[in-house]
């Protein structure tokens, strides 16, 4: 019997028996070309800012990674055609039960001008030796852009949010009044007070201890990508941290991602909201886990007709999905990727195989020579990461079928950054609240992963392992270029394309804000 019809077997029976139940950056071919319907990142974690009594949950889907700052003149706007959704499985099952759905449209209030966004302070007029039949005094750059109704800020995104549970669907609305409104790219310190219009995008809604947030922020992940996919040739070489190294907040190899920007959409709703008991259970509650993954669809039919712009119909067809960080991108093979991006968590028995004899780990053992040992597969250590089991999902909580969903035990209470539990390495750190139970910001799910998929520590010990290093894998990358917020959306503010930076390789790393800049 091969390996691999060993681990069908093995699957099959977990389907059928009581116990059957990274960050992905253009990781499959579909979105290599349809970059706007790409996924980059989901995360879902028990908030840890404000004030407010009622535990409550951050839900964030990020989008068409590796956006140049300074690319205008048109950014990156989402894309009107794209049906945006973050799911909730409640029940084990995974099959949503509540649904996030969020809608985008565009209007262009500048068409005369050749840029989407223009502003400087105070504004600027035309000088008496202006040539008719523009009169002397005739504003030429509206001033600069620090609010919605600015008249510099020329394309100008408004959005819906409904949330569909038990088959209805309910308008989220803006508690103000209006419209929500998404945070443009940050253009530039003369254009706009991007902060401002950050902040201004942090929207209360009608329904209680909901808010919203959409709009272009710094890219949220952090990777030495260009090593990772050079056939693992990281700048950590072999990909080992020392003591110092794994404890230190600072970065040992270049963030291959720094100073490039995401579109990112965020919603913070009550823990009783999730729950299928709609209460906020304890820890040890079979009812406490939730399954989290988010979606891009688009329609089935898209004419073209120009020079009429494109007109779309029909239903909508899913284009890409992502529940834990890394699986499409380093678990699934090439030739799966687009049929994995489509198809639906609940199916995911049929790439079970690329779960449970993950190729990543036979490939860094091979690399290095063997100093790297692997667990014999099927790797049933890595079932908490695929199924609702314990340490994230309590001790009896059916374990529901394989599927690649982001779980969280909401009963488990955060640990805000700064506290002496709060750790990067998230649950294998002795953070409970950390990665992969959910996912906060500030997790290191490059390292966690590592750790998990290739150094086997939850199948430890077993034959050849060595705490020293497959408990200390890593790509030298342990920080974010950029500080994060300590609020909801927890994003960081995007670069700004008048003066973003990337770090290169050789360069001096990032501290997070916690010391050397990153940006000048």
């Amino acid at each position: 019997m091969t390996a691999r019809l060993v681990i069908l077997v093995l699957v099959a029976a977990v389907a059928s028996s009581p116990l059957a139940d990274a960050a992905n950056h253009r990781e499959a071919p579909i979105t290599a070309l349809d970059h706007k319907a790409d996924i980059s990142d989901v995360f879902a974690f028990r908030s840890y800012g404000g004030s407010s009594s009622a535990p409550r949950v951050t839900l964030i889907m990020s989008v068409d990674p590796l956006l140049e700052p300074a690319n205008g003149p048109n950014w990156f706007p989402f894309d009107p055609d794209i049906l945006y959704e973050i799911k909730i499985d409640n029940n084990n099952d995974a099959v949503e039960d509540i649904v996030f759905q969020f809608r985008f449209t565009t209007e262009q209030r500048l068409p005369n001008l050749f840029q989407g966004y223009a502003g400087v302070g105070g504004g600027a007029v035309a000088p008496g030796n202006s040539p008719p039949p523009v009169p002397p005094g005739t504003l030429i750059v509206p001033p600069r852009i620090d609010s919605f109704d600015d008249v510099g800020l020329g394309q100008r995104q408004r959005y819906t949010v409904t949330m569909v549970k038990g088959g209805v669907a309910t308008p989220i609305t803006r508690a103000a009044g209006g419209p929500f409104f998404a945070v443009p790219a940050n253009v530039g310190p003369r254009t706009m007070d991007y902060t401002a219009l950050f902040n201004a995008g942090i929207h209360t809604t009608t329904t209680p201890n909901v808010k919203v947030f959409a709009g272009t922020t710094d890219d949220a992940f952090w990777i030495d990508l260009g090593g990772a996919f050079d056939t693992f040739n990281t700048s950590k070489a072999p990909p080992i941290l020392s003591v110092s190294d794994d404890a230190a907040v600072q970065n040992f190899a270049a963030d291959t991602v720094s100073g490039y920007a995401v579109n990112s959409i965020a919603i913070e709703v009550p823990v009783s909201l999730l729950t299928r008991t709609g209460a906020v259970e304890a820890a040890t509650s079979t009812a406490a886990t939730i399954g989290v993954w988010a979606t891009t669809s688009r329609p089935r039919t898209t004419v073209r007709r120009s020079p009429l712009p494109p007109a779309s119909s029909g239903t909508f067809f899913q284009v890409q999905r992502m529940g834990n960080p890394l699986i499409n991108e380093l678990l699934v093979g090439t030739g799966s990727k687009d049929r994995f991006s489509m198809d639906q968590p609940k199916n995911d028995s049929q790439f079970a195989s690329f779960f449970l004899d993950p190729a990543i780990a036979r490939v860094v053992n091979a690399l290095t020579g063997g100093a790297v040992a692997i667990p014999v597969p099927p790797r049933l250590d890595l079932l908490p990461v695929v199924t609702y089991a314990p340490p994230i999902a309590a001790t009896g909580t059916p374990p529901g079928p394989i599927a690649d969903v982001l779980r969280l035990n909401t009963g488990v209470a955060p640990t805000p950054p700064g506290s002496p539990v709060a750790s990067r390495l998230g649950l294998l750190g002795g953070d409970p609240a950390g990665f992969p139970n959910g996912r906060r910001v500030f997790d290191d799910v490059t390292d966690i992963t590592l750790r998990l998929v290739v150094g086997g520590v939850l199948a430890a010990p077993f034959p050849g392992f060595d705490p020293n290093i497959g408990g200390r894998l890593g790509d030298g990358v342990n920080v974010n270029d950029a500080p994060y917020r300590t609020d909801f959306p927890y994003l960081a503010d995007a670069p700004s394309g008048r003066s973003r930076r990337h770090i290169d390789p050789g360069e001096a790393g990032c501290t997070a804000g916690l010391g050397a800049a990153c940006a000048p």
